[in-house]
């Protein structure tokens, strides 16, 4: 169960909004960039992640290890090595309303929901009554990379970080990942859930589409893919634009201290109010590294 919570948390944010897009960003490819100058002692970085990807598709570059191995600590959205965090975090999808997870579908739709987890994802619905709907579309999220045993950026990158003995850190706390939850619409959820049921082979084509624009490490062409689902509607400030510009101050005291390794979701990166647009708004250097 604690690795559940584990996935769910990570899968919880991985959304992207639709804004304006600086042309500095267009004009490069790359997951990787290093932030300098405005009286930094030393580069960060800044790596934009895909929550879940099979082994074949991880991409992981000379120049990505260099940069972790260069960094005093690793920063990802949520301090992932603190367990009481995690808890914390995943008690956000614990439904405190008094309705059970089966109580938001007719007859009908349960049912159905229950044979195609039972036979697609391999679970038993009845350990998910107590789960508000937007962890049924995360776990279903779990198996749409068609591979048995797909990777998490995180995970791994964590692995290796720790390897080194580097610091752990977060950019958020588990009250605002939980108050950014509490933004869904339970109905818009529940919308998702019985279309990916429907047309679960749609959701995993569509996941290839994102991998694949992923790997060429062109972050216009994923953030226009990724807005063109409209899977986050008005919720598009609460996942992306307002917690980016949380980010940066918070960025801004971690990079004076130390040299950071940031981990956070690509769709995080470009936009007006992306991370790199918003860095250089403050007056560093961000440049892409391939």
């Amino acid at each position: 169960m604690k690795r559940l919570f584990s996935f769910l948390v990570l899968l919880l944010f991985t959304c992207c909004a639709c804004v304006a897009q600086p042309a500095a960003v267009k004009a490069n490819k790359s997951l990787l960039w290093q932030i300098s100058g405005n009286g930094l002692p030393r580069p960060s970085y800044l790596f934009g992640t895909i929550h879940l990807i099979c082994a074949t598709d991880f991409i992981w570059t000379s120049k990505m290890k260099k940069s972790l191995t260069a960094s005093d600590k690793v920063c990802f959205e949520m301090d992932l090595d603190d367990h009481e965090s995690m808890v914390a975090a995943s008690n956000g999808f614990l439904d405190t309303s008094g309705k059970q997870l089966k109580d938001y579908f007719s007859p009908v739709e349960y049912k159905q929901l229950k044979k195609f987890l039972r036979d697609s994802v391999g679970m038993d619905i009845g350990m998910l009554q107590q789960m508000k709907p937007v962890a049924l579309e995360s776990i279903i999220s779990m198996k749409v990379t068609d591979c048995p045993f797909p990777i998490s950026y995180e995970d791994s990158i964590m692995r290796m970080a720790k390897r080194k003995h580097k610091e752990i850190l977060g950019l958020e706390d588990p009250s605002e990942q939980i108050d950014v939850l509490a933004t869904l619409p339970a109905d818009s959820v529940i919308r998702e859930v019985l279309d990916d049921m429907r047309d679960f082979n749609k959701s995993k084509e569509n996941y290839k589409g994102l991998v694949k624009v992923y790997r060429t490490q062109d972050l216009q062409a994923l953030y226009e893919l990724i807005v063109s689902s409209k899977s986050m509607g008005e919720n598009m400030s609460a996942f992306l634009d307002d917690r980016n510009k949380r980010w940066i101050e918070r960025m801004k005291i971690k990079m004076q201290k130390s040299a950071v390794f940031f981990a956070v979701g690509a769709g995080h990166l470009p936009g007006a109010n992306g991370v790199i647009n918003l860095l250089r708004d403050a007056g560093y250097t961000v440049m892409p590294l391939k």
